[in-house]
């Protein structure tokens, strides 16, 4: 942590009202319940806190200021007997208030004025909801659009079962009650926000509830009515190619899509079709067609050629 005084801006000859003035400002600024799920506020506010703990003390700030204990209130150089006040740990983080007998103010006083006695557990028992934590979680295209469960290993080592619902969309944010940071002085846990990020898919493109793919066809089943076999998001399924199709013409596939989350509902799947010529088409081919044109003229551009 850096310098005490340097924390809570305040100069090196400052008076234990400035030095208090000085906290009640910031720690209000950047306290987590005023920020919640900011992570950089949470970080400062701990760093403030910690400060006060050395500054707010007189006998403390006396034995920094003469260099016997450092800015976390360990001794110098062997023992530590004051732990450091802001001290993260897996999952949470804890607030330490040491005072001298008789002492007349804590933190407990400071956060009632700022914040009321509301959330308080008696005298100096700070009581506040725990921080809200974030996570991001990459999963599969199929996942997202037809819901999953997975298990993840937080940073802090925990376990948690996530449920994904049918429908969630690249970006969305899932919030999971209470596991977040734990409360302080028997407040309630924060919760853990998951933002998720959706892998593309080498077939499938998603345009809100619709989902999109093409399929190639030949010039055979173009010409004629036939059925062809194509991927959806929930299985393949047979599906009739109409007469006389062009690329460009799409099908579609009605409850196919993805859930819509508010209507309960999925949308449809539309299928872009696309004729393809084999390959290494051969001189009897091209005869055959060249043929048909010759005795059937046609332009399909919808525009006269250009005399040459």
């Amino acid at each position: 942590m850096a310098d005490p005084y340097e924390v809570l801006g305040v100069p090196r000859d400052a008076s234990q009202d400035d030095i208090r003035k000085a906290y009640r400002r910031l720690a209000k600024k950047h306290h987590p319940d005023l920020n919640p799920g900011n992570q950089e506020a949470e970080a400062r506010f701990k760093d403030i806190s910690a400060a006060y703990a050395i500054l707010g003390d007189e006998e403390k700030r006396a034995r920094f200021d003469k260099g016997e204990i450092d800015e976390t209130g360990a001794e110098r150089p062997e023992h530590q007997y004051y732990r450091h006040y802001a001290e993260q740990e897996p999952g949470g983080f804890k607030y330490y208030r040491w005072t001298r007998p008789g002492e007349e103010e804590d933190l407990g006083d400071i956060f009632s004025d700022l914040f009321g006695r509301d959330g308080f557990e008696g005298r100096g028992g700070f009581k506040a909801r725990g921080g809200d934590v974030s996570y991001s979680l990459t999963i599969d295209f199929l996942e997202a659009v037809n819901g999953a469960k997975k298990t993840v290993t937080m940073p802090d080592g925990k376990r948690l079962s996530i449920t994904i619902p049918a429908g969630l969309k690249d970006g969305q944010t899932l919030r999971l009650k209470g596991e977040g940071r734990p409360g302080i002085g028997g407040g309630e846990s924060g919760d853990a926000l998951v933002t998720i990020n959706v892998r593309e898919h080498p077939i499938f493109r998603r345009d809100g509830d619709t989902i999109r793919s093409s399929a190639d066809i030949t010039l055979n089943e173009a010409l004629s009515s036939g059925k062809i076999r194509v991927d959806t998001v929930s299985g393949a399924v047979n599906v009739s190619v109409p007469q006389n199709s062009n690329t460009g013409d799409t099908l579609r596939l009605r409850g196919r899509g993805a859930m819509n989350r508010s209507t309960g509902k999925r949308g449809d799947h539309l299928i872009e079709l696309r004729v393809k010529l084999p390959k290494g088409a051969n001189d009897e081919l091209r005869k055959l067609i060249a043929d048909w044109e010759a005795q059937h003229p046609y332009n399909p551009r919808g525009e006269k050629e250009p005399v040459s």
